[in-house]
């Protein structure tokens, strides 16, 4: 048995979180912020479909307009609403010349928050990144009705490698720079107004015993929002690397995290801060200048970590992974504040920092699937309690049965 330590805590501050899994479900977490109380499943879109497993999402995060961009397996790019989960518009990645097959799906996904060249205010701009390195800068028309969700599109597409199969990709908080890096690819950063790469990193050099790491990124991010220079990577040999393009093509700095693959990395909003998750469920805090471990976060993960988002706002962060629990930590004090079981295998989750500005403007709609949510949980807790007790209760009965026939069978023999 796995040892559990209990933790006094005040509870989660209000907070609302949405999480993407592996059967194309998306969750909508809340918090109210009184105290004690644990955030709970509010809103569930979709329908249960592995072929529309989410692989990769967006989130443009402000207060009026917020719009949620979601990649899935069958080759989709949907733009949703976070606020009630309405469909804005749908793109088939096979109508753009993409193969659609498993070799070669969604990696990477981002939706512009600022209007770019030929944009408007009805129209949104995305880029994606397939695993054979096809990159896409799409322009979308969003239209108001679900029939019509399909949407124009124009889109100008580059490779971003030659072989190799991309694994992660980035795009700085200007939204002018990008970054891929993959299993046998380089890190390699392009200019996404110009479509050219303008940098890209040299392998590191061999260990004192002669021996060669194989290039193998799984994860990267930007250090910091006004510097698109300095950012952060994760191998699959559990190295966190430093990479800044201004000073050379090696990393500045080097080091080890445990000893299973990095999945997952974020940033601080403080620039040098770094939050680490690994295949085995390790989550931990380095200082990114020196790296050192700031500590580890208590409470143990039973699954491989697939994403880290620091919320903009408050001190906290999430993670979720294949252990179907989303967890909300405390970043100071590196502690548990709760966990939420959301039954699938979790791919990714997004901080929706502005809801309590829109709280007010919640249709009556929403607040009737909470209630139905809740009763259905309620029912489902009831019938399990109704089938404990009559496997109980018959056990029960087998039991004073098999008595009765022994002490029949023992009257017999002593007469």
């Amino acid at each position: 048995m796995p040892r559990t330590t209990t933790v006094e805590s005040s509870g989660c501050p209000p907070l609302r979180a949405l999480t993407f899994d592996i059967l194309g479900l998306i969750k909508v977490v809340e918090a109210k912020g009184e105290q004690k109380e644990a955030p709970k499943v509010v809103e569930k879109w979709g329908e249960p479909d592995a072929s529309r497993c989410v692989l990769a999402a967006s989130l443009v995060d402000r207060e009026f307009d917020p719009l949620l961009g979601v990649a899935r397996k069958s080759g989709k790019i949907e733009v949703l609403s976070p606020v009630n989960g309405d469909v804005r518009a749908s793109i088939s990645i096979e109508s753009q010349n993409h193969p659609g097959s498993a070799d070669n799906s969604i990696v990477g996904l981002h939706l512009f928050k600022g209007e770019r060249l030929g944009s408007s205010s009805r129209s949104c701009n995305l880029l994606t990144c397939t695993s054979k390195g096809q990159a896409n800068m799409t322009y979308v028309k969003m239209s108001k009705s679900l029939e019509d969700s399909g949407g124009e599109s124009t889109q100008t597409t580059w490779n971003v490698c030659g072989s190799g199969s991309i694994l992660c990709s980035k795009v700085d908080a200007d939204e002018s720079y990008a970054l891929f890096g993959g299993k046998g690819v380089e890190v390699n950063i392009w200019d996404l107004n110009q479509c050219a790469k303008v940098w890209s990193a040299k392998s590191p050099a061999k260990n004192s015993l002669g021996i060669f790491t194989p290039t193998w990124f799984t994860s990267a991010t930007f250090l910091c929002k006004d510097d698109h220079r300095k950012f952060v990577a994760g191998t699959n040999s559990h190295q966190v690397r430093l990479y800044d393009i201004s000073a050379q093509r090696r990393p500045v700095v080097s080091f080890d995290f445990r000893e299973t693959p990095i999945k997952a990395v974020a940033e601080d909003v403080d620039g040098h801060t770094i939050y680490i998750g690994n295949g085995s469920g390790d989550l931990a805090s380095f200082d990114i200048r020196t790296g050192q471990l700031l500590g580890s976060f208590l409470g143990k993960c039973s699954g491989s970590i697939r994403s880290i988002v620091k919320h903009p706002e408050l001190p906290v962060i999430a993670s979720c992974g294949l252990d179907s629990y989303l967890r909300i930590w405390d970043v100071k004090s590196r502690q548990l504040l709760s966990a939420v079981f959301l039954k699938q295998h979790l791919n990714s989750v997004v901080f929706d920092s502005k809801f309590s500005t829109r709280e007010a403007q919640v249709p009556p709609q929403q607040q009737d699937t909470y209630e139905a949510l809740q009763t259905e949980e309620e029912e489902e807790k009831t019938v399990k309690r109704k089938k404990a007790s009559k496997e109980h209760s018959g056990s029960k009965k087998l039991k004073t049965k098999k008595k009765s026939k022994r002490s029949k069978g023992d009257g017999n023999d002593i007469a």
